[in-house]
């Protein structure tokens, strides 16, 4: 398949305008997006956050783009809810490198504390077998498929939705999060980057990819979802400390969460 130069709408993604890198599709009508530096209080930024096309794109669109994400650098996210924040810039970009000082071992036993701290002792239910202790990171799961191809199918199941795509100059989708300054999370934790690290933990331990992003909504594929209940249990606990919504506005407690994500080769996050 034949590689596209680099336009400038995608050029001026990048510090170093986008030196060496060819795209493997032709790009989409579209444009970048700015932040609002109304929204951000720091003034014009230096480069957009990341590109936005103006129409729905298919699920073999966005495979062809994460398949050359290497020659490209950028990678694609399915854009939920496109009027807001995305096309009015609601959005407070990061440098990726500040994910480098956090962990998500480190977030989650920060907020496993400052939560359980806030709930009512008989709360405290919703978090059996661990209730006030943090069990920690969950293991590696055992990769079922590859991780690609797993993003591509859930692409597929996500695509009909009708939502554009966007591109960010990033090396991974953990680290997109950060690029594009997605805020989706603000009502559980303003600043994205600690959050950021734990999906760089989870591409790495489970296999997982960043398929789609919205308003308040975060969807990965999952090549290596915990399979048996006690894992299953264990990753429904950082599940919570990351999105507590998920469990509490949920099944309402982590057993039964868990018996939902055993197996299941999507995680779907969404913060009230």
């Amino acid at each position: 398949m034949k590689d596209h130069q680099l336009p400038r709408e995608l050029s001026q993604l990048f510090a170093d305008g986008g030196r060496g890198r060819t795209l493997p599709a032709r790009l989409p009508a579209g444009d970048a997006v700015w932040p609002d530096p109304g929204y951000t209080g720091l003034g014009r930024a230096a480069r957009p956050a990341f590109w936005m096309s103006d129409e729905p794109v298919t699920a073999a669109e966005w495979a062809r783009f994460r398949k050359g994400h290497a020659r490209s650098g950028l990678w694609p996210i399915l854009l939920d809810e496109s009027a807001q924040p995305w096309a009015i810039g609601q959005i407070v970009p990061d440098d990726p490198r500040q994910i480098d000082h956090f962990t998500a071992e480190g977030f989650m036993a920060e907020v496993w504390q400052e939560w359980v701290a806030q709930m009512p002792p008989e709360a405290l239910g919703e978090l059996e077998p661990f209730g006030a202790i943090c069990p920690g990171l969950a293991p590696p799961g055992v990769l079922r498929a590859d991780p690609g191809a797993v993003a591509d199918w859930y692409a597929g199941e996500l695509a009909p939705r009708g939502m554009p795509l966007g591109l960010v100059a990033a090396h991974r989708g953990a680290d997109a999060l950060a690029v594009m300054g997605w805020q989706g999370a603000l009502h559980h934790n303003e600043w994205m980057v600690p959050m950021a690290a734990v999906v760089r933990s989870w591409e790495d331990r489970f296999g997982a990819r960043v398929v789609s992003v919205g308003f308040n909504t975060l969807d990965l594929s999952v090549a290596a979802p915990p399979t048996e209940p006690e894992h299953a249990l264990h990753v429904a606990a950082e599940h919570w400390a990351f999105c507590p919504d998920n469990v509490v506005q949920g099944p309402g407690d982590l057993q039964s969460y868990a018996e939902q994500i055993a197996g299941g080769h999507a995680w779907s996050f969404w913060w009230d």
